[in-house]
């Protein structure tokens, strides 16, 4: 095949290159937000659902069941 001339540039080449190159330059990098450090001893609100005879046994006990609770999972998930 013979060399085919060259297309001219356009304008409108020429300033998506010069748009693509800038946006290069400015986009910030996306960055995964930073995790928060756990303080200790701070405890956080959730809501959890679990089954009545679960709640039922640690209620039984009387006043403190829920650090009761959090004391079995601490446990269970080996802290």
């Amino acid at each position: 095949m013979a060399d085919q001339p060259r297309r001219p540039r356009t304008l409108a080449d020429a300033r998506t290159e010069a748009e693509a190159a800038f946006k290069k330059v400015t986009t910030k990098p996306v960055e995964a937000p930073p995790k928060k450090a756990a303080v200790p001893g701070v405890r956080e609100q959730v809501t959890l659902r679990i089954d009545q005879d679960v709640l039922e046994h640690f209620q039984s006990e009387g006043p403190g069941w829920q650090e009761r609770m959090n004391a079995a999972l601490r446990k269970a998930a080996g802290l």
